[in-house]
């Protein structure tokens, strides 16, 4: 038998903690002296003391805790609600990263206010391109509604163009414009310059639209940090006498596998305001 001090030591939790779950019923000592009223706890209480910290830790609350314990709930099914509530913080670890990663990107374009560049931005024409496509719809054009939709859509573009044996000539081009269902909805159109004949099937190949006056400038970076990019861009466009005629399209320049060293040309039509 282990003293409250010692067995709390054991557990690697306080003696405060100890009492609090003696006193709501989800851990009561194994034996309590009549005469002074001294707690002991058993080594095998261990167990059940481990399933508590686990299971709060992960975000229940004690009456769950109980609710879990108290069921007599076996290891394996303890090891899937575990797994289960991993999977669900994961998620949520993630989403945080996320948002954490646009919190920096609007930082950063606050902090450019007022540096007008001077020679990032080209305008340019840019010619026709013909492409292999395919499109989703995005919620809105917000980061965290783009990221979940273009991705897919870019593995799945090219599943489909090694399964029917074309082989992409250029870079990726992603572009972009209003759905149809309207609500703010986005069509996001994920492509890849090919060299094939038009045609609407499992990928369908169609030619973009030349620019015939576009102003450009390169983002390097993940595209999750293209917010100060993009309205760096925006900025030059309305103080040079111009005004953006449509969403920008994005020509992946560089895509190694850490996004962290992507080179991508922003391309936004414009015309004199």
């Amino acid at each position: 038998m282990f003293t409250i001090g010692d067995f709390a030591r054991h557990g690697r939790v306080s003696v405060r903690m100890l009492r609090h779950y003696d006193a709501t019923g989800l851990l009561h000592p194994a034996h309590v002296d009549p005469a002074t009223g001294y707690r002991y706890y058993s080594a095998a209480q261990l167990a059940r003391l481990n399933r508590v910290i686990a299971l709060k830790d992960l975000g229940f609350t004690l009456q769950q805790v109980q609710e879990i314990v108290d069921e007599k709930v076996t290891t394996e099914e303890l090891r899937g609600i575990l797994r289960q509530r991993r999977a669900e913080l994961e998620t949520a670890v993630a989403a945080a990263g996320a948002r954490l990663v646009q919190v920096e990107a609007r930082l950063r374009a606050i902090e450019s206010e007022g540096h007008m560049p001077t020679n990032d931005v080209v305008i340019k024409a840019v010619p026709a391109v013909r492409v292999a496509e395919l499109t989703a719809t995005a919620a809105s054009f917000e980061p965290e509604a783009i990221s979940p939709v273009i991705g897919p859509l870019y593995d799945e573009l090219f599943r489909r163009l090694g399964a029917a044996g074309i082989t992409p000539t250029g870079p990726g081009i992603a572009s972009y414009e209003d759905a149809p269902e309207g609500e703010g909805r986005i069509s996001v159109h994920a492509a890849v310059q090919v060299s094939a004949p038009l045609q609407d099937g499992a990928v369908r190949i169609l030619d973009l639209l030349p620019f015939e006056r576009a102003a450009t400038i390169v983002h390097r970076g993940s595209m999750d940090t293209v917010l100060p990019t993009a309205q760096t861009l925006a900025r030059w466009i309305d103080a040079n006498g111009y005004r953006a005629a449509g969403y920008p399209r994005e020509i992946n320049l560089e895509c190694p596998e850490n996004r962290d060293d992507w080179v991508t040309e922003l391309q936004v039509p414009v015309s004199p305001a």
